[in-house]
C-alpha cells in the first residue's frame, strides 16, 4: 500500500475545487471548517489556467492553449521535451515541476498558513489518464491512446505530486501529507466506447506512487471497477457515496482486506451540486452514512468502518457561490462531528 496515514475516524474534509474568486477566503473556509484533515482549494473559477487538467499542464510536451482547449503543437521537438522529462523522472528533479500562482492560487495561498494540530494536509493533482484523456493531438485523437504520451504523463504527474508534498511539508505545522489523483476519468474503466487499458493504467499508478513519498490517493466521482482501484493499493479512495455507493460494495472481501490493510475510505456523502444539495437536509445525509455503515459492519468490525473513514462532499464545489460551498462544506462537518460524538458515547 501506498504510505498509509493516521486513522481519521470519520473526521471530515473537502474535495478540490470550489467555485471562489479570493484565495484568502478559500483557504480561510477550509481551516475553519476542516482543522484536523485541511485541504488546498482549487480555483477554476479563477481562470482557464486553474481548471482541473490545465492546472497541471505548465509541463506538458507540445502543450498550447488554443481556442480554450489544450492541445499538442506537433511542430515542437517533442522528442526532446519528453526526454527532459525522463531525466527529471530518474534525477527525481521535481523542481520545474513546481505549481506557480497562476496555476494554483489555493497552493500559494495555503503556504503560509499554519496547520499544527492537523492529522495531515491534503492536496490534488490532476491524474494521468484523465489528463491524457482531455488533451488530444492535431488528429483529435486522446493522447492517452499513444503509448509514449502515456507513459511521459505518468512520470510527469509523479514529479508535479513529489514537488507537490514536499512543498507541503515545508508548510508550518504540517506533519503529514496526501497527494491525491484526481481522477474522473477512471469511469472508462471497463467502456466498450472510451477504454482505457488497465495495465496502462496500473504502470502510470506505480510511477507515481514509487516517487511519492507520503500519502497517495485516488478520487473518481463516477462508478468505475473498484476492485480495480482497491487493488492499486492507494491510501485513500475517495468517491461520491451518495450515487454510487451500491456499485462500491459490491466488493466486499476487497473493501474489507482494504480497510484492513489501512486503507481509507473518503465516503461523498453530500451533494455537491448546489441544486441537489439544497434538496436534502442533515438528517437525510445521516441515513445514507448510516445505510452504508449497516452494510460495510456485515463484512468488518464497526470500529474499522469508524476509524477508516472520512467525510467529505461527493466532489469538488464548481458551481454556485461561495456561499452555497460554504454550506455544503459545513453539512461534511456537521454530519462528521454527528458520527463522532454518537461513536465516542
Amino acid at each position: 500500500m501506498s504510505s498509509p496515514l493516521p486513522p481519521p475516524d470519520s473526521r471530515a474534509t473537502g474535495i478540490g475545487a470550489l467555485p471562489h474568486t479570493d484565495p484568502r477566503q478559500a483557504c480561510d473556509e477550509v481551516i475553519s471548517l476542516f482543522p484536523e484533515i485541511p485541504y488546498v482549494p482549487t480555483l477554476p473559477n479563477r481562470g482557464l489556467l486553474e481548471t482541473i487538467v490545465f492546472n497541471d499542464s505548465s509541463r506538458l510536451p507540445g502543450g498550447v492553449v488554443r481556442d480554450g482547449k489544450l492541445r499538442i503543437d506537433s511542430t515542437r521537438d517533442l522528442a526532446a521535451e519528453m526526454e527532459q522529462i525522463y531525466l527529471d523522472f530518474m534525477e527525481q528533479n521535481t523542481a520545474p515541476y513546481a505549481f506557480s500562482p497562476e496555476y494554483y492560487s489555493g497552493f500559494s495561498e495555503m503556504a503560509g498558513r499554519d496547520f499544527s494540530g492537523s492529522l495531515f494536509l491534503k492536496a490534488q493533482v490532476t491524474g494521468p489518464v484523465t489528463f491524457g484523456m482531455q488533451v488530444v493531438d492535431e488528429n483529435r485523437r486522446p493522447i492517452y491512446y499513444d503509448d509514449q504520451f502515456a507513459d511521459v504523463l505518468g512520470k510527469m504527474i509523479a514529479l508535479r505530486a513529489r514537488w507537490c508534498e514536499q512543498a507541503m511539508n515545508r508548510f508550518s505545522g504540517v506533519t503529514g501529507t496526501l497527494v491525491v489523483l484526481n481522477e474522473p476519468y477512471f469511469a472508462s474503466l471497463g467502456s466498450s466506447v472510451v477504454p482505457v487499458s488497465r495495465d496502462s493504467v496500473a504502470a502510470g499508478w506505480h510511477d507515481i506512487a514509487g516517487m511519492v513519498e507520503g500519502g497517495l490517493g485516488i478520487h473518481c466521482c463516477s462508478n468505475t471497477d473498484w476492485e480495480f482501484v482497491m487493488s492499486l493499493s492507494p491510501s485513500l479512495i475517495s468517491f461520491d457515496a451518495y450515487t454510487v455507493a451500491r456499485e462500491f460494495l459490491l466488493y466486499p472481501d476487497d473493501l474489507a482486506g482494504y480497510l484492513e490493510g489501512g486503507g481509507i475510505i473518503a465516503w461523498g456523502i453530500v451533494p455537491s451540486q448546489p441544486d441537489l444539495f439544497r434538496e436534502s437536509t442533515d438528517e437525510q445525509l445521516y441515513r445514507v452514512f448510516t445505510g452504508i455503515g449497516d452494510q460495510v459492519t456485515g463484512f468488518c468490525s464497526p470500529e474499522l468502518f469508524y476509524r477508516q473513514s472520512i467525510i467529505t462532499p461527493t466532489c469538488g464545489i464548481q458551481s454556485g457561490d461561495a456561499e452555497t460551498a460554504f454550506r455544503i462544506m459545513q453539512a461534511a462537518r456537521t454530519l462528521s462531528l454527528r458520527i463522532r460524538e454518537e461513536y465516542s458515547g
